[in-house]
């Protein structure tokens, strides 16, 4: 039998093209894939099977189990991949005990995330569950030991691959999408996807980075900048607002370098789309890199003062000392992130920041991180993610001196209790808020909406509000949320112009049904 297809990685998504067969009438017609019998073998994370590969199996009739790790990007790949399984026949099942098959969609920007990552995997072999593996970790690093004789995939492979696993058979489709030697975006956003919350979309708008961060594995797996076209982006928005969508993400390695590779640029992208938003539903920017929304600070301005755009955005800044970010080769410096963000706070009132912090990169001094301190202090920024500087294999940082864990970890401390000294929101008891109600809370007690700075507010379980836009009174906050009672005599807003979509149900069927 001929060996696995195997090439060089650059993207999760790189491997299909305009005329790639439809995931429905793969059954049919198999292309490009090269089945390889997995071998008994003793040696430790090798993937084995107590019998031989079968095609006698039938496929599209087993339960998978999805688990997802990492940012909203990598959860709008399960989604697409879902939906691709549920169209074929599959069943997506939230009971992993109960699952022929396991689908783990990994997550490459920390240490721990590829620790649950390798443990879940170990995990399903002991429970002799098949495995198909996706994300950035094995699109990074393709021939780690552990994850050898198991299947790769990308996104709109996974009927193909997900089918051949079940029989027994190992398969690995990687590779890259080019046109004429110029690399493409990701799999098409027309795909069958079934969304984790049927109220919210999330939209990937390009895929990997013009960045060379010393520190991040992301690249690796994502690669160079590659770009949707508008008119791909603002269909699919259409299409989610039809399916019952009120709220969409857009996501990316980073939002503001979108369209640089295509010869168009952020600000002309979400104008198109607040066209289309209708009333009662919001749009949220994912995060953007300093450097690159530095040149569109006017407009982003405007489009985040629009009615329908969450006054929100996530930059980074990582580190408040310029020598730090120059090691990380972050390629701003923190006058550059200051003037992003007093410029927005004076053009847009109220507007939420939110930002990550590295504590302990290689070389960071005592002086480096009191300039960081110094930088919360001054911005207190409601929404913070404090992340202790983890080594990724094969990155420039993993090779430089490290800074002791013990520093590292007291680092981390100090800034979190920096973080938890102050109460964002204890000022806006007492305002009234319009807010849009997507979720149910964690500990199932309250509905999740957000205000227009898409802050959470709490309110009540009343089957009613969800997905509708209402008008509440805060009477409590607490550090990372406030709660309000909604105002009887407001008008409710419906963004759905249909039904939501039930939950697990798949979206785009009819769509891709017509092609």
């Amino acid at each position: 039998m001929p060996a696995a297809c195997e090439s060089v990685l650059e993207d999760i998504e790189d491997i299909v093209s305009a005329e790639d067969l439809r995931p429905q009438d793969r059954q049919f017609v198999r292309k490009n894939v090269f089945p390889k019998v997995r071998k008994r073998n003793s040696q430790k994370n090798v993937q084995t099977d107590d019998e031989p590969p079968s095609d006698s199996i039938i496929p599209g009739v087993q339960k998978i189990w999805i688990r997802t790790w990492g940012c909203s990007h990598n959860n709008s790949d399960g989604e697409y991949m879902a939906g691709q399984l549920a169209a074929y026949g599959y069943k997506i099942t939230d009971n992993s005990a109960e699952a022929d098959l396991w689908l783990l969609n990994s997550c490459t920007v920390k240490n721990p995330a590829e620790d649950h990552f390798r443990n879940s995997i170990k995990k399903a072999q002991e429970g002799k569950k098949k495995v198909v593996l996706a994300g950035c970790v094995p699109q990074a690093q393709p021939r780690q030991e552990y994850l050898k004789g198991l299947s790769i995939i990308g996104i709109d492979r996974v009927v193909e691959v997900v089918e051949e696993t079940i029989k027994g058979h190992s398969v690995r489709l990687l590779g890259q999408k080019k046109d004429n030697g110029k690399r493409l975006g990701g799999a098409r956003l027309d795909l069958p996807k079934i969304r984790k919350n049927p109220l919210i979309e999330i939209i990937s708008i390009n895929t990997g980075c013009l960045n060379a961060c010393t520190y991040c594995k992301t690249k690796h797996a994502r690669g160079d900048l590659a770009s949707y076209p508008i008119e791909e982006l603002v269909d699919r928005a259409k299409q989610s607002f039809q399916e019952g969508v009120c709220e969409i993400w857009l996501t990316s390695e980073d939002t503001g370098a979108y369209g640089r590779d295509i010869g168009t640029d952020l600000p002309t992208l979400l104008w198109k789309l607040v066209e289309v938003i209708p009333e009662g539903a919001m749009l949220r920017l994912g995060m953007t890199n300093p450097p690159y929304i530095l040149e569109h600070l006017e407009e982003v301005a405007k489009i985040l003062n629009h009615p329908r755009v969450y006054a929100f955005l996530h930059i980074p800044v990582q580190s408040a000392s310029d020598s730090v970010l120059m090691d990380m080769k972050r390629e701003y410096c923190v006058a550059d992130f200051k003037q992003v963000v007093d410029f927005l706070k004076e053009k847009v009132p109220g507007i939420t920041i939110a930002t990550d912090i590295i504590c302990g990169f290689p070389g960071e001094t005592d002086e480096d991180f009191l300039e960081t301190m110094k930088l919360v202090e001054l911005y207190r920024f409601p929404s913070l993610f404090i992340n202790q500087f983890y080594p990724r294999p094969g990155t420039p940082a993993a090779k430089m001196p490290q800074v002791p864990a013990a520093v590292k970890k007291k680092r981390t401390k100090d800034l979190s209790q920096l973080f938890h000294s102050y109460n964002p929101y204890d000022h806006k008891v007492g305002e009234r808020q319009r807010v849009l109600v997507t979720e149910e809370s964690f500990d199932s007690n309250y509905y999740v909406a957000h205000n227009p700075f898409y802050e959470q507010v709490l309110v009540p379980k009343d089957p009613l509000l969800m997905g509708k836009m209402v008008e509440v009174n805060i009477y409590e906050a607490g550090k990372h949320f406030m709660k309000g009672q909604p105002v009887s005599d407001a008008r409710v807003h419906t963004a759905s112009i249909t039904r939501p979509l039930a939950k697990g149900e798949v979206s785009g069927l009819t769509e891709v049904s017509k092609r």
